[in-house]
């Protein structure tokens, strides 16, 4: 089994070809509270973005790679390293399934290839993330692959004219590096 595939999807570098489907999820505006964007991207700016985009984690300090489906290569969803802290070891992770293929497994076994390219080839001790309150499927899929709450973020992320808690989630990759 090589590293960034499990035989079922692989993990990958973004190619030209991603810009529609990246087009479609960065502006898909139900999900710009999860990851923070307050505007639409243009198909140039993701053009522009994927020319442009060092995959190098130790300088750009974050990393996407695209989750594809191994059978037919097609672009199911992303998973993204940010934060990354190469003093302590450890890196915020998010995760973006596509919804035709949400609830198939994929989300799960994303985060197990990503967590063992964190452990052989970046030497993380940890990864973490932050989950709204109210989103049950990502609680439910951090939790399911070992990621545990280690506290709570009152009033963390604002929706409308209203704020919501969070979750802060980490899981422990190994005993150091």
């Amino acid at each position: 089994m090589q590293l960034l595939c499990d035989g079922v999807i692989s993990l990958r570098a973004l190619e030209p070809g991603d810009v529609d489907i990246l087009y479609r999820w960065e502006n898909d505006t139900e999900l710009w509270e999860v990851g923070l964007t307050i505007a639409p991207f243009s198909r140039q700016q993701l053009v522009d973005y994927i020319e442009n985009y060092d995959g190098n984690i130790f300088t750009a300090r974050q990393l996407r790679l695209m989750v594809s489906l191994d059978s037919t290569r097609e672009a199911i969803g992303t998973v993204d390293l940010y934060d990354y802290d190469p003093v302590n070891c450890r890196s915020a992770i998010g995760i973006l399934i596509d919804s035709a293929f949400a609830r198939c497994g994929y989300g799960a076994a994303a985060l197990r290839l990503m967590e063992r390219y964190c452990c052989s080839r970046l030497g993380l001790h940890q990864l973490y993330c932050v989950v709204p309150e109210d989103n049950v499927a990502s609680r439910a899929l951090f939790s399911s692959v070992g990621y545990t709450i280690s506290g709570r973020l009152r009033s963390w992320l604002r929706r409308n004219s209203s704020y919501r808690d969070a979750y802060i989630y980490q899981r422990m990759l190994q005993a150091g590096c």
